[in-house]
């Protein structure tokens, strides 16, 4: 697998991480980042995919992409993102006929990553200002309870239970698993430490706490996630299972 991602166009960094291309081998799985990707697979289709809660699967040939920022995807897609948790879904079944005709000229445009880009631009919304405020809350401390995030944001626990899940996919508890997860990887990346040093750093109790929640979202073993790729010192690797492309097999 090849992956490579650059900064998206400035009128447009508002929802969207990072603008990316692939050529995807097919194996491995799609580690939960708690973003939704826009992505149109050479000869297959143009598809939304996230967010994850487990290993989603994996694209198989050249891919683009424009990954769409934690609380943003509602306001680009039209729809909660609770409908796309865990899934993948064509772009037809999102915007219809409009889905369709995007799809059809990504398969001829020269430049399908600008044409993303575009299409983001002018269909993307305000997003959620409260969802918004959960995520960059929870990205600084993912060990928040939910009950004092929701009285720093002003709402009750309810509303911000449905609140985040409309713009994010999913509640704040599992929202802030994955964002520590994220921690985890960006810390590996710097090569803060043992195993059980990275776990304290990135807000778990303990070492088995941390093995026990990458397994629930890596689908492997710490050592399989972090630990090749620390000891090569590939930190180009560490970055693409970090933004959620692929665990090679």
């Amino acid at each position: 697998m090849t992956y490579a991602e650059w900064a998206p166009p400035p009128w447009i960094a508002a929802p969207v991480a990072c603008v990316w291309s692939t050529l995807a081998t097919g194996r491995g799985g799609v580690l939960p980042d708690a973003c939704v990707d826009l992505i149109h697979i050479e000869g297959r289709g143009t598809f939304v995919a996230g967010p994850d809660t487990t290993p989603g699967p994996p694209a198989n040939g050249p891919v683009a992409g424009v990954r769409l920022r934690p609380g943003h995807a509602a306001a680009v897609l039209g729809l909660p993102a609770t409908e796309l948790r865990d899934r993948r879904l064509a772009i037809e079944d999102v915007w219809g006929r409009d889905g369709a005709e995007l799809s059809r000229r990504l398969d001829e445009a020269p430049d399908r990553h600008a044409l993303l880009a575009e299409t983001v631009a002018r269909r993307a919304s305000a997003a959620d200002p409260i969802a918004l405020g959960a995520v960059a809350l929870l990205a600084r401390d993912p060990g928040r309870r939910v009950a004092d995030l929701a009285t720093e944001l002003a709402v009750s626990e309810r509303h911000l239970l449905r609140r985040v899940r409309a713009a994010v996919g999913y509640g704040p508890k599992t929202l802030a698993r994955v964002l520590r997860f994220q921690r985890l990887l960006a810390l590996a990346e710097v090569g803060a430490g043992s195993l059980a040093e990275l776990a304290l750093a990135a807000g778990y109790a303990d070492q088995p706490h941390m093995t026990g929640e990458v397994r629930r979202l890596a689908g492997a073993p710490p050592t399989a996630v972090l630990g090749v790729a620390r000891a090569r010192g590939d930190l180009a690797l560490v970055r693409s299972l970090q933004d959620g492309r692929a665990l090679a097999a």
